[in-house]
Parts: C-alpha cells; sequence; structure tokens
C-alpha cells in the first residue's frame, strides 16, 4: 500500500479509476467538480479505458448511466445538492431497474436561499428512493467505500444502486494522506462485473414495461428483500476487505460503548470530532460514548440496539430538517429502531451544521452534558435542539 495526498473528492476518483469503470457519465456541481474533473484527466491521460460522457445535465447523467448499466456495463456518476434533486426522477428508476450503480455525492445544501456548502440535505431528501447509502468520515474512508460501494451494489442478491457520501467542503476538499491499495490487490478483490440480465439485441428481454397494480406491487417487495439482502452481502464484503487492506468496517462503529451513560449518534465527518470531545469528557470521568453510522440504508437497527443498550440517554445529530416532522430523519429511524426496547433510552434530536455552519468542539461539548443531565434526570429538555443558531 502507498500514502498518497487526496482530498475526499480525489480519492472517490482514485478509487473509481481502480475499479475498472466502463463508463461515467456526469456533469459538474461544486463541490463534487473534482471527482470527475479528476477522472477525465484519466480518461484523456490513457490510464483508464473508460468512456467518459459529459452530458447536459445530471437528469442526464444518471439516464445515461441507467442505459450503460442495463447492458452490463459498471457505471459510476457522482453529484450534489441541486444536481442530484434534478437527478431525483431517476434515481427511482435506477434501483426499480436494479441498476448497480455507484454514485459519488458530495453533500451540500439544497436552495433556497443558495448555499455551496455541506449539509444532508440533499440525500436526506432522496433517503427512500431505493439506494443503498453509505456515510464516510474522511477521505480514506470515501476511497475505501467507494470501492465495497461496487462489490455490494453488483452482488447476485442486491443488484441496487449505491450512494457514496462525503461532507461537501469538510472531506471534499481537504486533502488527507490516504492509504491507496495497489492496482492489483483491487482487481483481485474487485473481479469484473457478471450481469444477471443484460438488453441483448440476440436475446431480448423487456425492461421499463407498464406495470400496473396486478404485479407492481410484487416488483417493490422484491427492492425491499434485496435492500435487506445488502446487510449479509456488506458484511461479507467488509470482511474480504479488511484481509486486502487491514481496515475494519460495517454497518456502523462505536466508541467506548461499552460503559456509556450517555451518548451522540451521528453521521459523516462530525464523528471525529465527538469522539475528541468524548476523549475529553472520560478523561473527567463522564461515560459518554460515540456512534457513527457507515450505513443509512438499509438502517441498521439490530446494531443501532446492540449498541445502545446500555445506554441512559441519546443525542442524535442530524444535519438536515424534516421540514414539519417531529425529528430530523436520522433520528426518526433511531427512534423507530429503539421504541420498542424495554428500558429504551431518552432521545433527543440535535439539528446542527446546516449550509456548512462549522461545529466546534465546544458545541459538541454542550450537547454531552446535556445528554448526561438527560441521563441523570430521565427528562427530556428540549425533543429537538437547534444547535449553534443565532438568536
Amino acid at each position: 500500500m502507498t500514502i498518497v495526498g487526496l482530498t475526499g473528492d480525489e480519492a472517490v476518483a482514485y478509487a473509481v479509476k481502480q475499479s475498472r469503470v466502463d463508463i461515467v457519465a456526469a456533469y459538474p456541481i461544486t463541490p463534487q467538480t473534482i471527482m470527475v474533473e479528476r477522472f477525465s484527466k484519466y480518461v484523456a491521460d490513457g490510464e483508464v479505458h473508460t468512456a467518459y460522457a459529459c452530458v447536459e445535465s445530471e437528469h442526464s447523467a444518471l439516464s445515461a448511466c441507467i442505459g450503460a448499466s442495463l447492458t452490463g456495463a459498471r457505471v459510476f456518476t457522482a453529484t450534489a445538492s441541486q444536481g442530484l434533486a434534478l437527478m431525483h426522477e431517476m434515481l427511482y428508476i435506477a434501483s426499480g431497474l436494479r441498476c448497480p450503480i455507484v454514485m459519488g455525492v458530495a453533500n451540500r445544501a439544497l436552495s433556497a436561499p443558495i448555499n455551496i456548502h455541506g449539509d444532508h440535505s440533499d440525500m436526506m431528501g432522496s433517503r427512500d428512493s431505493g439506494w443503498v447509502q453509505i456515510y464516510a468520515e474522511n477521505a480514506q474512508e470515501a476511497y475505501d467505500w467507494t470501492i465495497l460501494a461496487f462489490k455490494i451494489a453488483e452482488d447476485k442478491d442486491v443488484q441496487l444502486p449505491v450512494s457514496v457520501n462525503l461532507d461537501g467542503f469538510i472531506i471534499s476538499h481537504s486533502m488527507e494522506g490516504v492509504d491507496v491499495l495497489a492496482d492489483e490487490t483491487v482487481n483481485r478483490f474487485l473481479r469484473l462485473r457478471k450481469p444477471l440480465l443484460t438488453i441483448d439485441l440476440e436475446k431480448p428481454v423487456t425492461v421499463g414495461a407498464l406495470c400496473l397494480p396486478d404485479y407492481y406491487f410484487e416488483f417493490k417487495r422484491q427492492q425491499a428483500e434485496a435492500m435487506q439482502n445488502t446487510r449479509g452481502v456488506l458484511d461479507k464484503a467488509c470482511r474480504e476487505y479488511r484481509g486486502v487492506s487491514g481496515r475494519s468496517y460495517s454497518a456502523l462503529e462505536t466508541f467506548e460503548m461499552e460503559d456509556a451513560q450517555a451518548a451522540i449518534i451521528c453521521l459523516g465527518s462530525t464523528a471525529g470530532t465527538a469522539r475528541q470531545v468524548a476523549r475529553k469528557l472520560r478523561a473527567q470521568g463522564k461515560k459518554v460514548g460515540v456512534v457513527k453510522l457507515w450505513l443509512y440504508r438499509p438502517f441498521p437497527t439490530e446494531e443501532i440496539r446492540a449498541a445502545a443498550k446500555n445506554v441512559e440517554a441519546l443525542a442524535v445529530f442530524d444535519r438536515a430538517v424534516s421540514f414539519g416532522a417531529p425529528y430530523g430523519a436520522l433520528c426518526s429511524d433511531v427512534v423507530s429502531a429503539l421504541h420498542t426496547v424495554e428500558e429504551s433510552p431518552k432521545i433527543f434530536n440535535v439539528i446542527y451544521g446546516l449550509g456548512g455552519r462549522d461545529i466546534q468542539p465546544s458545541d459538541i461539548e454542550l450537547v454531552f452534558n446535556e445528554v448526561l443531565k438527560t441521563a441523570q434526570t430521565g427528562i427530556v429538555k428540549e425533543p429537538t435542539m437547534f444547535l449553534g443558531v443565532r438568536e
């Protein structure tokens, strides 16, 4: 393995380069642009044998990817924010047609007002589109999960598209040392795609036909089953990847949760800051812990229950607002996962970091102290806290 200085976007592009992708169709949008810009240079320099299509919109990009995937090609695209919103129609078609496309998403706030900085509004707005969703904490994880994403998506028991999400600018544009695998190692881990069915003039199949009430429901049930199959496939792929890389991945990662009384659950880059604050509070004798989700869809219900079995209070961090809902998307899922658990912890929601607003260690320490107070009193002071908002 070799340490290479890469931004998060560049790490994704490097992983795609090593994954022997047949076709990339994409349209640039901040802060994703570097992913496809860097990959287009690999194409121009002859470093990959990939067909690259710079199309006229994100809707067209995913449309082209769907067509290419149905021919049996390994396909990648990337987007963010309004670009993902423009793809919205095609997200459902990609998953409904069981296209194992991998997409890098440099998460960015949705307009209006226009904002180019990172939050999770874009992908949370598409959370029920039938895509497997993975969230990376740093550039290393963005690299590793992109390779893993192809392995998971193309498995015969999954055959679903996968999005690898990284926080806009915080990860996408920050350079880190990334431990990259040798090309031949990736080639052994990630074999060439073997599609179950392909568009073939010699062996015609029907694709995207009208489906009325007599069979539509059955198709959706099959998608739901494939999504659940992802759990076992992901675990198997992660075990195999650990063997070639030495790095361990799964549905989630816990920190000091064995005896924690109070904990934070979060996605993405915030987890690193939360762990650092937890270390500080642990040194003060406070029993706090952190749960970071790598996998958001399918939601790792059993793993969340196991991680939270000993805690008395939880703060769930959402970097997006579900307008009109009791909680943000992640918190709603955590509440759903734990509501049937006997003596489930007290839970409150923290909305933070919208439009790229920075979250300081002092902000997280404030939340930890509030979770500890909730654990001691059994009383949730505020069901939803808007952290760091100017009054």
